[in-house]
């Protein structure tokens, strides 16, 4: 007998689309364009075919052809085994799926970013990779987030090898530790994050009321150690690194993000993208203003909507409130006490800092 997929596993498995991220640069003056792929993956259980899967993802069996030619790891479409994997996407209505192999994945032009399909479904998941349906974001390491009170810096950059005024992935730096620096923190061999703090708003009070932005910058190794400072090489650069920039503990973050079921009667905002762009819409990263405290976790997703007043003339003018209509979808990547950082997946109109998210509504 077949083993048939729950309806709870669907409920936030029917909105599964891919994802091509292209961040910019902060910075002005350069511009890193950064691309990476992404997606969402199911693993093959026992008495699954692709018949069953293609329904079950694209509410029709007759689209399996679609999704045996992509998972061309697939030799015979009707011997599928337990424990493969699939990867999933949709476009349009349609199911495409971007080749894949064992090796490396291979970026493509954003250009031929597929058209997203809301989904529907923290704590880190550092220890073990998803066992489930997960979210593949291979770009973890360059998200940010907003902490209260703000993490300690281990040092600072005071000055680069060349003098040069952009630092870059090779370049050798030297850092200032930090007075109360435990000696076995920056050692040999150790890896650290660069980042910078900034106020996640305009606001003159931003800092004190929702907490200190940090800004991930890059990657760097400890080299050696010197009397009164520490030189380091940088290993990855996501942004522009610069003299006066911080480096804190890295810590590594699974690339495998496992969905999770959203906090039931959340409602909340967001706060501002992350680079303070203006919030264009797909792709984007942003903060929200909801956190540990309010359960919410990495994997789970939500609704960004808006509620829109019309007036009604009738023996008097009476200005009504109308359904709040949903417009957009947000995939929590990191969660704080009270804040956690989200990439908006998709969005239909435009998106600005403010705009509402909730809870999806069955």
């Amino acid at each position: 007998m077949k083993t048939r997929v729950s309806s709870t596993f669907l409920s936030f498995l029917s909105f599964l689309i891919p994802f091509l991220f292209v961040f910019p640069s902060a910075a002005a003056d350069t511009i890193d364009v950064v691309k990476t792929e992404t997606g969402f993956y199911y693993t093959i259980k026992k008495g699954d075919t692709l018949w069953d899967l293609s329904q079950h993802f694209n509410d029709s069996p007759w689209l399996w052809p679609e999704l045996w030619e992509e998972n061309d790891q697939i030799p015979n479409p009707h011997w599928i085994f337990p424990g493969e994997r699939i990867r999933l996407y949709k476009k349009s209505g349609e199911q495409l799926i971007t080749k894949k192999g064992n090796s490396e994945p291979v970026a493509t032009p954003a250009s031929t970013v597929p058209t997203p399909v809301p989904p529907s479904v923290s704590k880190p998941t550092t220890k073990k990779p998803a066992s489930g349906p997960y979210f593949n974001f291979t770009a973890i390491d360059r998200v940010g987030f907003i902490r209260k009170p703000a993490v300690d810096a281990l040092g600072t950059i005071f000055e680069v090898q060349g003098r040069k005024t952009l630092i870059s992935e090779g370049d050798t730096v030297y850092i200032r530790p930090a007075d109360d620096v435990a000696a076995g923190s920056l050692i040999p061999g150790s890896r650290h994050t660069v980042f910078k703090q900034m106020a996640p708003t305009d606001d003159r009070h931003a800092i004190e009321t929702i907490g200190t932005q940090h800004y991930i910058l890059g990657i760097v190794e400890v080299i050696k150690k010197e009397q009164g400072m520490v030189i380091a090489k940088i290993m990855k650069s996501f942004r522009s690194i610069r003299v006066n920039d911080h480096v804190m503990p890295f810590r590594p973050r699974h690339t495998k993000i496992e969905l999770r079921p959203s906090t039931p009667g959340i409602d909340g905002q967001i706060i501002v993208s992350e680079d303070h762009s203006t919030l264009a819409g797909d792709y984007t990263l942003a903060f929200i203003d909801k956190g540990l405290a309010d359960n919410i976790e990495i994997g789970q997703q939500y609704r960004i909507y808006r509620e829109k007043k019309t007036t009604i003339e009738n023996d008097e003018i009476t200005i009504k409130t109308l359904p709040p209509l949903d417009f957009g979808t947000l995939l929590v990547l990191h969660t704080e006490e009270t804040t956690s950082t989200v990439v908006i997946t998709q969005a239909t109109n435009h998106v600005s800092a403010g705009e509402r998210f909730r809870t999806p509504v069955k």
